[in-house]
């Protein structure tokens, strides 16, 4: 938004070529930068701008395609939206239009354009890897491949089906094998990227519960790695009554650090009950958990820390000493001992839980038609499907609709406007 060192006006359609004349008298050369100088139908001045030509439909939008960049003060960039607002059939934009355009054009696809969204909104690196991967066509090229593998299937199917009697066409029990065969390697393709961590895992970011008995440390340690006084401290039990959230990026990586109420088996106070529920709903649903606890009371989770807290005030301690040598790590928030090392393992553990390089996640619509289809392929060995041509066709028919849906070739008008609406009016 204005006021900026340069604004770029974008205008889209069959009538881009005759705005671009009205405001700078000429088009220029296709796809090459020219000086020029915008006036209104009146012949008022409004700014010495780069103007730039695309002639559909390799374009962005799959339309001819004009782009004024000007100087970007809010006068100017005024002056230019009224001047071209009054030229015939010109509207301003909705928000993310020209995106739309360029899917119903055929410029990208379903699966690109939510990249695309995904990558606008990024704020950490590993936002940003996912997202262009996926606006770069990672999926779309991988659905394409899953397509061609289907489409030989179907094709053989239509020929046993339809042309049984030709002398080059194989016949029998032989080909529905070899196609239920066909359909569970790529069904079991299909599994191994869904057993890949969902996109959401990285867009919303990993879930990592700081949990333990009262007065464990836990809010000095999330008001540690926030760098701010996020939680109250006090040596009084039970001072956190509710579970308190901050998102932070670790190396890149986006998490939601949650401080929790302590953890004890009773209390007379009916709201710390109340804390103390939210906070094993927490424990359940974190992705790492840090336990600040004795070792032998750690919730059973698959990805905990066991750490042993306030190393400030026990050391020396025999019993303590010896109890924290049980535990993976040993830290004090406030003198910022065994910090690094914390966020390292933090760091290394989030890391298994995101796609390797070069991996796509997928979103959780993605995720929903690519289990459909992969359910559509898995026939079961010696079922009356198992030797019907006929519903073995029109399984790959409806897995084959069910991977449309992922790219945006079929049943996805009510979710357009939606995606769309998430991009900015430029977009």
């Amino acid at each position: 938004m204005p006021p900026a060192a340069i604004a770029v006006v974008r205008i889209s359609g069959a009538q881009a070529g005759e705005a671009l004349r009205g405001l700078a008298g000429r088009l220029p050369s296709p796809r090459h930068a020219s000086l020029a100088d915008l006036r209104d139908q009146a012949g008022a001045p409004l700014d010495r701008a780069l103007i730039l030509w695309f002639p559909g439909p390799l374009t962005a939008t799959g339309e001819d395609l004009a782009e004024l960049h000007l100087h970007g003060g809010r006068a100017v960039v005024g002056a230019v939206e009224a001047a071209l607002a009054a030229l015939p059939g010109l509207r301003r934009a909705e928000a993310g239009e020209f995106t739309r355009r360029a899917f119903l054009n055929g410029r990208i696809d379903l699966a690109e354009a939510e990249g695309l969204a995904d990558l606008l909104a990024a704020e950490t690196e590993s936002q940003r890897v996912q997202a262009l991967g996926m606006a770069s066509g990672h999926v779309s090229r991988a659905v394409a491949e899953w397509q061609e593998q289907l489409l030989t299937q179907m094709a053989a199917a239509e020929a046993e089906l339809n042309f049984a009697d030709e002398d080059d066409v194989e016949v029998g029990d032989a080909v529905a094998q070899r196609l239920i065969s066909g359909m569970g390697a790529l069904a079991d393709e299909l599994a191994q990227w869904l057993a890949r961590p969902a996109a959401e895992v990285i867009a919303e970011g990993l879930s990592v519960v700081i949990a333990g008995p009262p007065n464990a440390g836990k809010s000095t340690l999330i008001n540690a790695l926030a760098q701010r006084e996020l939680a109250i401290v006090s040596p009084v039990a039970g001072t956190t009554r509710d579970v308190i959230e901050t998102v932070l990026a670790l190396d890149g990586i986006a998490m939601r650090f949650s401080d929790t109420a302590g953890l004890r088996a009773e209390s007379a106070d009916a709201i710390e009950m109340i804390g103390i529920d939210r906070a094993k709903t927490a424990v359940g649903a974190a992705d790492i958990l840090l336990w600040l606890g004795a070792p032998k009371d750690a919730p059973d989770h698959p990805r905990a820390i066991l750490i042993a807290a306030q190393a400030d005030r026990w050391r020396g301690d025999a019993a303590a000493e010896a109890e924290a040598a049980r535990c993976d790590l040993t830290i004090s928030a406030a003198t910022g001992e065994g910090m690094d090392r914390l966020h390292r393992m933090i760091v290394d553990m989030a890391r298994t839980l995101l796609p390797r390089e070069g991996e796509a996640a997928l979103r959780q619509r993605q995720r929903l038609a690519l289990g459909e289809a992969r359910d559509w392929l898995q026939i079961a060995a010696g079922s009356r499907e198992a030797s019907d041509l006929i519903l073995i066709a029109e399984r790959l028919r409806l897995a084959s609709g069910a991977l449309d849906r992922i790219t945006g070739r079929a049943g996805v008008e009510d979710m357009l406007d939606t995606l769309f609406g998430r991009f900015c009016i430029g977009k």
